[in-house]
């Protein structure tokens, strides 16, 4: 599976969102060619672990943004980001209870499940703010 590559597509337009962005694309690259490469089943549970915390910090970080701005859709907003990390901590669990690394099936997953919410909740939360600073 390729890489994400950064670009102007991705970019909500608000910089702190968008330099969130950018690390969180970096460790699925990451965890992208350690799948590839076939490194150690270890190793691919901790990139895992490392991009859940990563995008949990992040999501407390846009809430915040929410709040200090007074976003409209805050709570729809939120329960997105509940969805998700739910989703990924169930991925996660699978992987742990199987034993077995990660599958090209599931990085295809974190692909869609990083830049689904990216181009869509987060570029409407990147024109509020936009807007709003």
């Amino acid at each position: 599976m390729k890489a994400i590559v950064w670009s102007k597509i991705l970019s909500v337009g608000f910089e702190e969102i968008d330099e969130d962005h950018r690390k969180l694309v970096g460790i699925f690259n990451e965890l992208n060619h350690a799948v590839t490469a076939g490194d150690a089943a270890d190793y691919l549970a901790a990139t895992l672990e490392e991009l859940i915390n990563c995008t949990v910090w992040h999501f407390s970080h846009e809430e915040r943004l929410m709040l200090k701005y007074r976003y409209d859709g805050l709570e729809e907003h939120k329960a997105e980001h509940r969805e998700l990390i739910q989703s990924a901590r169930e991925l996660q669990q699978q992987l742990l209870q199987a034993g077995q690394g990660v599958a090209e099936e599931q990085i295809a997953f974190l692909e869609r499940w990083l830049t689904g919410h990216i181009l869509t909740t987060d570029q409407r939360l990147g024109a509020f703010l936009t807007q709003r600073s």
